[in-house]
């Protein structure tokens, strides 16, 4: 057992909820405070890419897999630059790592980088709590950061939620970089990063795309001047009712036809984009084990998933849009939230989750050989 974990092992930590509910545990990773959104992810596996997903800024984490860290950190997964998570929370972290890839125990990279966790909580009732009362606002004090219990919770309630959080631009890049195609390049990509991983436009460039990656602040000058075949809108953390500067900038690609593929909160836009709402999910879906159905053929996909907030789009029948009829592509299984769109009558779909699938089940990889034959097509 290293240092860092035998020490964090000795320091007490509270987990305060904001309805008042507390549970008690030890220090994980960095010794603190930290406040956000309580949430739950259902993946057995993935913690790397989880921890570095930047859809997850500003929520505290809450795994449901009892036991996190066997595998360690290694310095191939991350999905980006630093961990995004405000907090994480675990019932039986790894002692030991036990993987060939691992150059550090999950708990020194969360010390490293300023991560406050809790550790030894009953994650399965912590669970069970949210899915009543939905995801909330939270905090995980140890060490000196803990108080008497009022104090505590009106820390908690004090910071702010989730609903009206304007995230995305906190999360992307600040310049524009271009991911080369592997292999010959067939197409060329504008992908607006609303929060991307790195793997979505590797999977992209395993298919001879050149993925021009620009910042969320992009105009739409700025989109065409890189010549795009088609335009991507990535993941992103935060409530979509805030993202006016990208569903401005997606309405402008609709009316020049582009061909366009928006996941997660790209989907989200796309929704707004077309005249929808979007409203906030009582506790979101967040992990790799998600059922969704193809409504066009019928096929259930198991995906991977994060986060907190749909569109509120008919599902009876295509409906009339501003581009033409539009209709819900993808539905989940488990409590029928939209979980894709499309336009009938020009190149432009979505869905709600994840198809690079970093971690998780690839069965929705060939969604990014849809968008290559919509881009193909629109050149024919």
């Amino acid at each position: 057992m290293t240092t860092s974990v035998r020490t964090a092992s000795r320091v007490s930590a509270v987990l305060v909820l904001e309805d008042g509910r507390i549970f008690r545990g030890r220090a994980y990773g960095a010794v603190g405070e930290t406040l956000g959104e309580a949430v739950f992810s259902t993946g057995m596996t993935g913690y790397q890419e989880t921890l570095t997903d930047p859809s997850y800024h500003r929520q505290v984490v809450v795994m449901t897999a009892p036991h996190v860290g066997n595998t360690g950190v290694n310095d191939e997964d991350p999905e980006s630059r630093r961990i995004w998570v405000a907090g994480y929370v675990v019932r039986d972290p790894a002692r030991v790592p036990s993987s060939w890839r691992a150059v550090r125990t999950l708990d020194e990279e969360l010390t490293a980088q300023g991560v406050v966790g809790i550790s030894g909580v009953d994650t399965r009732a912590l669970t069970r709590h949210l899915r009543e009362r939905g995801a909330m606002r939270v905090g995980i004090f140890s060490g000196d950061a803990v108080a008497d219990e009022a104090t505590m919770l009106a820390r908690v309630r004090a910071a702010p939620g989730m609903a009206g959080a304007d995230l995305a631009a906190e999360v992307a890049t600040a310049e524009a970089y271009t991911v080369p195609a592997i292999g010959t390049r067939r197409l060329t990509v504008a992908a607006v990063d609303l929060g991307i991983k790195g793997m979505t436009p590797r999977r992209m460039a395993e298919r001879g795309i050149e993925v021009r990656v620009l910042p969320a602040t992009a105009t739409i000058e700025d989109v065409y001047a890189v010549e795009p075949d088609g335009v991507f809108f990535s993941n992103g953390p935060g409530d979509p009712a805030t993202a006016d500067h990208p569903v401005s900038l997606m309405r402008g690609v609709l009316e020049r036809g582009t061909p366009l593929f928006g996941i997660c909160f790209g989907n989200q836009v796309l929704g707004r984009a077309l005249g929808f709402g979007t409203y906030k999910l009582k506790y979101g879906h967040r992990g790799i084990n998600q059922p969704v159905q193809d409504r066009a053929t019928g096929r259930v996909e198991v995906t991977a998933h994060n986060h907190g907030f749909a569109v509120d789009a008919p599902l009876d029948g295509p409906s009339d849009t501003p581009y033409g009829r539009a209709e819900v592509s993808h539905v989940c299984l488990n409590d029928g939230v939209v979980e894709g769109l499309r336009l009938l009558e020009r190149p432009a779909f979505s869905v709600q989750y994840h198809p690079e699938a970093a971690a998780g089940p690839h069965d929705a990889a060939y969604l990014f050989d849809r968008f290559v034959s919509l881009m193909e097509g629109q050149r024919a």
